[in-house]
């Protein structure tokens, strides 16, 4: 492994950076080399992807108060 390859929790903690297109130019290529050989990352990244789409379209009056507050605790909570 040399200095500019990226491993798969690497991968995982950019992936929103990486979807906001907050990275460096360098990071950006390292995440998209990484991509490119890589079937489980490029999976989750479209899981990622799916995701953020469909939670995109919930409305916060469409959902119990009580759960959202456990949502936002665990996304609090996450990382």
């Amino acid at each position: 492994m040399n200095d500019d390859s990226m491993t798969c929790k690497e991968l995982v903690e950019l992936v929103t950076a990486y979807f906001e297109d907050a990275l460096d130019p360098h990071t950006r290529a390292r995440v998209e080399t990484h991509l490119k050989k890589c079937d489980g990352c490029r999976n989750y990244l479209e899981q990622f992807r799916v995701t953020v789409r469909t939670l995109g379209r919930i409305r916060d009056e469409h959902l119990d108060p009580g759960f959202r507050e456990k949502l936002l605790t665990a996304f609090r909570d996450w990382g």
